[in-house]
């Protein structure tokens, strides 16, 4: 080894993750109700750091109350799996243990669509969670959200 050159090191302590802002997660939901409006729905869209803890919250007027802690726990099952709750389906048709060991009973895991992790250079820093609507619009909300990621700040 040669003076001041790198050590690789394995034993860190330590590990520094990014995680979404207060602005950008205001944002990224204000996105996605603006979606809804346009799709002329009404829902709720929750936005969560990186270890599920929500970070942001809107609500339409005339979206359903139980829509709310849906829209939280989309986002909260996005941000611990680290995918899209869109793909629960493939992933437990691959994997039939998962569902026999009542996975689905799970609290706060949402296998349907409409929770979208947001990333940044392939980190996740968060999730959003959009509920209200039908699956597909959720969804297409929720991409509307995640587009907002990478905004004007």
């Amino acid at each position: 080894m040669k003076l001041n050159e790198p050590v690789a090191r394995t034993d860190a302590v330590a590990h520094l993750q990014r995680n979404i802002s207060r602005h950008t997660a205001q944002r990224v939901a204000s996105a996605a109700l603006d979606e809804a409006e346009r799709l002329g729905i009404s829902v709720n869209a929750a936005v969560v750091d990186r270890a599920g803890t929500l970070m942001a919250f809107l609500r339409m007027p005339e979206a359903s109350l139980h829509s709310a802690e849906t829209a939280m726990d989309k986002a909260y099952t996005a941000a611990s799996f680290r995918f899209p709750t869109s793909q629960w389906a493939d992933a437990l048709a691959s994997f039939p243990p998962v569902v026999q060991q009542n996975i689905l009973q799970r609290p706060r895991l949402v296998i349907f669509g409409g929770g979208i992790p947001l990333e940044v250079e392939g980190e996740v820093i968060g999730a959003i969670g959009v509920s209200g609507g039908s699956v597909e619009q959720d969804e297409h909300c929720a991409a509307a959200g995640a587009a907002a990621l990478h905004g004007s700040e």
